[in-house]
């Protein structure tokens, strides 16, 4: 049998999933095996019965759901028209990357394994189940899942032991080349254009919404600063209803694209063209030609906390024996835990890394900037208001992420810390943006009351729907918000207030610091179990939580089913039930991050 060509398809929301594909075809290459990796939305689903060897390389978002670069995939695949013995010809791998403290935990992955047994293909070895929760993360299950995969492919193809592979500290080509431009040839600026056609925003094509105003809504003395803001998005096209989130894509601090052109030693007005190497497309992002400003203020996530992968990929250039030692440890299975002390625990950034790497960092090669960086990823906030109440507006809740470690330096979320500089006052701000589907669905009809635990800035798609209800006459909402005290961070205070006092709202409040026991909102839910019990089980009545995925979410559903108990007198076998029927029915929806 003639060595295969393997194909890795990734579906991927944050960056991981790819990266992970990456890697393998990186291990592919090493193997001297021809090897393609794209997302599973760039492929011709069609084309899956002449494949010979396919990993799928997932994640799974929200509620259970497949990332976005792989739902048409998603859709074809799961077509009852497909024959059952469709895929017979193909041998596949299935790596899902997942979180085990989201209850559909891995979902898309082992429902893609399932789905491509029923259509005869031949799963080469049991999907892989990683876990960002484990002490190691998800390289935990990936890397012993890895092996397992080129043992297997090995002996399926005999041929590919007689092969010597490259040396692991040998550098791949780059993806793509840099062909830097004289001064003399004609300069384009690179600026966000607002698209004159009637195109509905996208990630391809976001809109750059003017910023109207960037407040900050929690007392100064309190600790956490939360800014409410609002973009104009008038000449958009762009619709949404309660429940759905703005996407933003953000850059760069300017202090950290100076360091990083110092330390590499590249002139940010410098222009350039990329070629690539192989069939793979240039980014369509990136302007042609374009500036190494542009490209790391916007484009490379040089803030990020690096992965794994871009250790192997450094220690591929490193010349210095400490140095290189060090980046080979850390690249390796036995030095995770040593990668997590300095990297994941500390939560230090790639940035940070080349600093710490000088030698390393003055041997990188240009040309290797977009294999060692990922792409900077967008940014989703639920859309805290409704076009009823501010037409051709968004706006947002943003928790602006700042915390410390052990590193000097405090650590800063990017998107949030982005958003938290731009100053309306100083002048016309845009922040590109587009609009997708939220998971949480309200219901259409008048009457059925509708219930929300939203603590923190969980409440801003509940703001959202209120808006949209009160507009519309509804009277049945009920609001539980928590917070810690009522005087520093009680979001929207004086709009409940108007609310209620017009007959629109029922508000039951948590305020956490305010006395000496801590009251959170899952003791309100208990506390007012009549209520629930009689709007839930005699008006039909939606429940939705929203807001950090730690204990929240838990505790809140174990109040309701105590409720169901305490009020309904139903058993604890029945409430478990009741609440698993609101769920399949969409009367019980949680949108949770963490």
């Amino acid at each position: 049998m003639s060595n295969p060509a393997l194909l890795v398809l990734y579906g991927s929301q944050t960056g991981t999933a790819q990266d992970t594909a990456q890697r393998l075809a990186r291990q592919a290459q090493r193997r001297r095996l021809r090897v393609r990796v794209m997302p599973l939305d760039d492929y011709n689903v069609a084309n899956l019965i002449a494949e010979s060897l396919v990993v799928f390389v997932c994640s799974t978002t929200g509620q259970g759901d497949p990332p976005d670069n792989m739902k048409n995939f998603w859709r074809f695949l799961f077509k009852k028209s497909l024959p059952v013995g469709s895929l017979s010809q193909l041998d596949c791998a299935i790596l899902g990357l997942g979180d085990s403290s989201y209850p559909k935990f891995n979902f898309v992955a082992k429902k893609l394994h399932k789905r491509l047994l029923q259509l005869g293909a031949c799963v080469l070895l049991p999907v892989g189940l990683a876990d960002d929760q484990h002490d190691l993360g998800a390289d935990a299950v990936i890397d012993p899942w890895f092996a397992s995969f080129w043992g297997k492919v090995s002996t399926l193809y005999p041929t590919l032991s007689g092969m010597m592979p490259l040396r692991e500290d040998e550098p791949l080509p780059p993806t793509y080349m840099f062909h830097f431009l004289d001064d003399m040839q004609e300069k384009e600026e690179v600026q966000l254009r607002i698209p004159m056609d009637q195109t509905v925003p996208s990630q391809s094509h976001p809109f750059p919404a003017r910023m109207v105003f960037n407040r900050r809504v929690t007392e100064p003395s309190h600790f956490q600063d939360v800014r409410h803001i609002e973009l104009d998005v008038t000449g958009s096209n762009i619709e949404f209803a309660a429940g759905d989130v703005v996407m933003m894509r953000p850059c760069n601090a300017p202090e950290d694209v100076q360091q990083f052109c110092q330390l590499l030693k590249l002139d940010p007005e410098t222009r350039f063209t990329l070629s690539p190497t192989d069939n793979t497309a240039v980014p369509a992002r990136l302007p042609q030609p374009c500036t190494v400003r542009h490209l790391v203020e916007s484009y490379l996530d040089i803030a990020a906390v690096p992965r794994r992968s871009f250790f192997e990929l450094l220690s591929t250039f490193a010349t210095n024996k400490l140095e290189r030692e060090k980046l080979a440890e850390f690249s390796s299975a036995a030095g995770q835990d040593e990668l997590h002390n300095y990297c994941n625990r500390p939560r230090r950034t790639m940035l940070e890394v080349l600093a710490d790497f000088p030698h390393t960092t003055a041997e990188l090669k240009v040309d290797y900037l977009l294999d060692l960086f990922p792409e900077i990823q967008p940014r989703s906030f639920s859309i805290a208001s409704s076009l009823r109440a501010h037409p051709n507006r968004i706006q947002v809740l943003v928790a602006v992420v700042c915390y410390k470690t052990k590193l000097y330096k405090p650590r800063k979320g990017l998107c949030s810390s982005w958003l938290a500089s731009l100053d309306p006052a100083q002048g016309d701000v845009y922040v590109p943006l587009w609009v997708k589907k939220g998971s949480l669905k309200f219901p259409s009809e008048k009457e059925t009351p509708v219930i929300m635990v939203g603590p923190g800035t969980g409440v801003a798609p509940f703001r959202s729907v209120l808006q949209e209800r009160t507009a519309e006459g509804r009277t049945a909402n009920v609001l539980f918000f928590g917070c810690r005290s009522k005087s520093k961070d009680f979001y929207f205070r004086t709009e409940w207030e108007e609310m209620m006092e017009a007959g629109f709202l029922t508000l039951f409040t948590a305020f956490s610091r305010d006395q000496e026991a801590k009251v959170y909102v899952q003791h309100r839910v208990r506390d007012n179990g009549e209520l629930l019990w009689d709007l839930i089980a005699n008006k039909n009545a939606c429940f939705y939580i929203a807001g950090n995925a730690k204990q929240m979410p838990a505790s809140v559903c174990d109040a309701l089913k105590e409720a169901f108990q305490q009020a309904g007198g139903v058993s604890a076998e029945e409430a478990e039930q009741m609440l698993a029927t609101m769920e399949k029915t969409g009367r019980f929806q949680s949108e949770t991050w963490s």
